[in-house]
């Protein structure tokens, strides 16, 4: 549980410092596998995730789709109008 913590803390502070990453970004840099589950787990906690679907060729010469993250909002951010 503890690595979880700690992958969701470099995604937050990569996020402060460079506004988006991939999947290649997080394995690369933090060697995070499972860069879609830590998404998961942050957008359960109250953080505004967008993803956004980008294209480019790999390198066999093939056409892929892959998603780029970027945090919109975290929590604190958030606005509660019923209070």
């Amino acid at each position: 549980m503890e690595n979880l913590e700690t992958q969701q803390k470099q995604l937050l502070m990569h996020f402060a410092k460079h506004k988006s990453i991939t999947s290649m970004d997080a394995f690369s840099l933090y060697g995070i596998t499972r860069l879609s589950a830590r998404i998961l787990d942050l957008r359960q906690k109250g953080y505004d995730i967008l993803t956004q679907y980008e294209e480019s060729l790999n390198r066999f010469g093939k056409m892929v789709r892959y998603g780029r993250y970027f945090l919109i909002k975290s929590p604190r951010q958030t606005l509660h109008l019923w209070k």
